[in-house]
């Protein structure tokens, strides 16, 4: 039939089904779109209680030799350092060695025990279509995640 209805006759065709096709897409990105705010919604308080946390962070390591206790904070900022009558007998290379390695220990745990309150929530956002799934120029949460979780070769887009 199509053979006699002409040029405008198809033309009219392609446009109802490429809108059709849009409106399907456009409506299955709708749908994507309130899956993944819903999931936001959801974790939003839990999101609050871990940032609460780690902030009210604070962990402690003590040198090798112990003669150095740094505290940092969940970022692994210095928040206190204590040093022992026995790190003032040290030379000034030992005592930076041991103030280093106190604070280097401290901040990986911290580093941990972020991960570890992330964890649930990250499983999450992980189980969620990123926005580059839906629209290929949209910026991707997962190498933004990334970048903020320190992976090496992470860098948003």
């Amino acid at each position: 039939m199509f053979r006699f209805a002409g040029e405008i006759g198809l033309k009219v065709d392609m446009d109802r089904w490429e809108r059709e096709g849009l409106l399907a897409a456009n409506n299955g990105m709708r749908n994507q779109l309130d899956h993944i705010l819903d999931a936001f919604e959801r974790e939003r308080g839990r999101l609050q209680d871990i940032y609460r946390q780690s902030e009210e962070t604070r962990v402690q390591a003590i040198s090798p030799d112990r003669s150095v206790e740094a505290t940092v904070d969940a970022g692994g900022v210095l928040t206190d350092l204590h040093l022992t009558p026995e790190a003032m007998r040290r030379t000034p290379e030992q005592l930076s060695r041991s103030i280093v390695d106190a604070v280097q220990a401290a901040a990986g745990r911290a580093q941990q025990q972020t991960e570890a309150l992330a964890a649930p929530v990250d499983t999450v956002l992980d189980d969620l279509p990123d926005f580059p799934d839906l629209t290929p120029e949209a910026a991707s949460l997962s190498d933004i995640r990334a970048f903020f979780r320190g992976d090496d070769e992470a860098t948003p887009s």
